[in-house]
């Protein structure tokens, strides 16, 4: 956590229920995913339902893997989206389309490929980092190593910590890694596309006193 609470992005969001239980327990952030090849797929008429019902200042991402830039701003006006978080093979070029409503996912395989994230700095807002599975854009369930992500923090961009975030692990993953937020998905879900609302509060509740 780069200062104060850690924000919590809560991603996959398919039904109003769940947003609207997200940001009462105290979502910063809400993740629409428009790849649709995901089991959290959301046609794009349902995600601007869904964020029509949103109080204001909550921010609104959609999720997009190797989208046709202009596609994507289609649905960002039509759907209402905040930010743009690109899951593909989005060159810092294409990221840098969309500033400063952008930010990079990064899958991590080792300190190898750290270095790219200096190509990024000031085309995205920050970076989200995930470990990597070979074939897969996101959305795993794996752990990312996080003295991998310690040694992102080097290259001073805002981090966004993904990957296999649960109940179980959050607070350690934000005592050890102290990022600018997190991103949560499976790590929630009674089936892929379903949150668990018990599971959603359990994870709030062990954030809470961080940052206070």
């Amino acid at each position: 956590m780069s200062s104060g609470r850690v924000r919590v992005k809560i991603c996959g969001i398919t039904e109003p229920e769940t947003a609207l239980l997200a940001v009462e327990l105290g979502a910063a952030a809400l993740g629409f995913i428009f790849y649709p090849r995901s089991p959290r797929y959301l046609p794009p008429p349902k995600a601007r339902e869904i964020i029509a019902l949103l109080p204001p200042l909550i921010t609104t991402v959609g999720v997009f893997v190797d989208e046709d830039p202009s596609r994507i701003r289609e649905i960002m006006d039509y759907v209402g989206l905040d930010l743009v978080q690109l899951h593909g093979r989005e060159s810092p070029e294409t990221c840098a389309l969309f500033f400063p409503r952008v930010i990079k996912a990064l899958r991590l395989r080792g300190e190898e490929d750290l270095p790219q994230l200096d190509s990024y700095r000031g085309k995205v807002r920050g970076v989200l980092l995930e470990p990597y599975v070979k074939g897969l854009p996101g959305g795993t369930g794996r752990t990312l190593d996080w003295n991998l992500a310690l040694k992102a923090r080097d290259y001073g961009l805002p981090l966004i910590l993904a990957g296999g975030l649960s109940p179980e692990n959050i607070r350690q993953a934000v005592l050890t890694v102290r990022p600018y937020g997190v991103d949560v998905n499976s790590g929630v879900e009674k089936e892929p596309g379903r949150k668990d609302p018990e599971r959603l509060r359990a994870l709030f509740r062990a954030l809470e006193g961080l940052g206070d």
